[in-house]
């Protein structure tokens, strides 16, 4: 059996797909820290609009990954992906020759630093669609969606992997295997690029909002990832806009990951959705003007939350 998990980073997403390993019987423990003391005292209460709720409690709730107690079968990790976190040291106490490492991350091109440091593990590339929030420490809302997809980065790795997508469908969520993980981040990135920045250069608009009042621009940005794929060999499904934008029309008025990690005052992810687009569209020669201009603002968004965070 793989089933010792050991989830790092776990705030809204880490929680609740922890909580659906645990369902599916897999002995699942956390890393976490702002929530660290309500976790280890009453776990993590789930509620679902499509599953239920349910009381989420890990095997172990530590403070750092060399505090686990074992090998972990996995190790996933769930956090954010930004320069002033070092997901290398975030993990390395943790892993051993036995260890599948999972990212279940926002952003493209985000591997490498990972298969560099770990070259000799197996390394599964995991994608999240799902609305889902953290409401208060240790209390997690899923609103819609939820579905993952998981895919390999090297030859050979195949059956950890559908293992723990047979884990994630007993938990009654939704997994898929793609055979192009690569292309399956793009896809993601195609949804991400636009409702991610737009979100918090709005001052706070839902995605609703943002798509009733400007839907082209959102179709144009959108665009503009799909040609950046198509010209790094990851060409996407001639419909993947159409499907974005329907998608958001049925969705619950949702604030991003982008917009809450603003309103917080933290760093948000702005390098990894949309920096690293940018640098591959300036790889292969690619004008992408809307993007530009999203990049350029959340840079000085970015800027803006650095000079705040200095004042204090």
């Amino acid at each position: 059996m793989n089933n010792k998990v050991l989830i790092v980073g776990t705030g809204a997403i880490g929680g609740f797909y922890g909580g659906l390993l645990a369902k599916a019987g897999a002995n699942v423990s956390v890393v976490c820290r702002s929530d660290y003391q309500v976790v280890k005292q009453q776990g993590y209460r789930i509620e679902s609009h499509a599953l239920g709720g349910w009381q989420f409690m890990p095997s172990e709730v530590l403070l750092a990954a060399a505090d686990f107690d074992g090998q972990a079968d996995y190790l996933i990790l769930c956090s954010k992906v930004t320069a002033d976190i070092d997901r290398v040291a975030l993990i390395s106490d943790a892993v051993t020759p036995h260890t599948a490492i999972v990212l279940i991350q926002n952003g493209v091109e985000i591997e490498q630093e990972l298969q560099q440091a770990f070259p000799d593990n197996p390394l599964i590339s995991g994608l999240a669609f799902i609305c889902c929030n953290r409401l208060a420490p240790a209390q997690i809302s899923h609103l819609a969606y939820g579905k993952l997809i998981l895919g390999n980065l090297s030859a050979g790795d195949e059956p950890k992997t559908l293992y723990l997508r047979d884990l994630f469908r007993q938990a009654g969520i939704e997994c898929e295997f793609s055979d192009d993980i690569i292309a399956s981040r793009w896809q993601k990135c195609v949804w991400n690029a636009p409702f991610n920045p737009l979100s918090v250069l709005s001052g706070g608009l839902a995605t609703q909002a943002i798509l009733q009042n400007q839907e082209n621009f959102v179709r144009r940005v959108m665009q503009e990832v799909c040609n950046i794929a198509n010209a790094c060999g990851h060409p996407l499904p001639a419909d993947i806009v159409d499907k974005h934008i329907a998608l958001t029309r049925d969705m619950p008025p949702y604030k991003t990951s982008m917009l809450l990690d603003y309103e917080r005052g933290q760093t948000m992810e702005t390098e990894a959705i949309l920096g690293n687009a940018m640098r591959a569209a300036q790889r292969q020669g690619l004008d992408c003007p809307c993007l530009q201009s999203l990049y350029g603002l959340m840079q000085l968004r970015e800027l803006q939350i650095s000079s705040s965070s200095q004042l204090n």
